[in-house]
């Protein structure tokens, strides 16, 4: 039985779009692999000095990093971007009085912030206002990618030293075993993707950052 020139016509269609979609789907999973191995796997051993460090809200040990490399002297100031209005510094602190007289001299709550871009612009104006030139960035493994994308575009010239920390419920090793790990990756990835493309197109269009000052 000879197919009708509809016929063929629809198959011809349904294979095409099985190529597309398998040519789609395969440049996902290509990406999706580039961007597991471009997170950090271990912390840096040796952290070369740099005027600050600036540590991005969103977990406990992330904190702790920024304020031991103060504590250590590796930093002359900390900011901490995307704090909630209701923080202080005593709070940043906690009950050690050595890092309670750190905090009063040497660190500074960004309020702005509510997102990645959000961090990486409040830093700008914080950079630009202490007149740094280089810090050392703190954030979970899986959004160093994003947040170095986003910061190398905020502070064009300025040396950013990346220091993953690994929360304790994400899996480095074998993420893709884990559903939770999984999920946070494939979100992150997304997010990268979608980061360059907002970015390229603000290049094209000459759309470039405004620093904030955080208080």
């Amino acid at each position: 039985m000879r197919l009708s020139f509809r016929q063929r016509r629809n198959g011809q269609r349904r294979w095409l779009q099985l190529a597309l979609f398998g040519v789609a789907f395969g440049a996902w999973t290509m990406g999706l692999a580039w961007f597991a191995g471009e997170m950090p796997t271990v912390p840096p051993a040796d952290v070369p000095p740099t005027d600050a460090v600036v540590v991005l809200t969103g977990g406990s040990r992330r904190l702790s990093t920024g304020l031991d490399l103060l504590a250590r002297g590796e930093v002359r100031k900390l900011l901490v971007s995307g704090v909630h209005p209701d923080v202080v510094k005593a709070e940043i602190a906690g009950g050690d009085p050595r890092l309670r007289a750190l905090a009063e001299c040497c660190v500074s709550l960004g309020y702005e912030a509510t997102d990645t871009v959000g961090n990486a612009v409040e830093t700008a104006g914080w950079m630009r206002r202490e007149r740094f030139t280089s810090l050392t960035l703190v954030t979970a493994t899986y959004h160093m990618p994003r947040s170095l994308t986003e910061f190398h575009r905020a502070l064009p010239g300025a040396r950013i030293v990346p220091f993953p920390v690994f929360p304790e419920t994400f899996k480095r090793d074998g993420w893709w075993q884990w559903p939770g790990s999984a999920a946070l990756v494939i979100i992150e990835y997304h997010k990268y993707v979608l980061a360059q493309l907002r970015i390229g197109l603000a290049d094209i269009l000459g759309v470039r950052p405004q620093p904030e000052s955080p208080s």
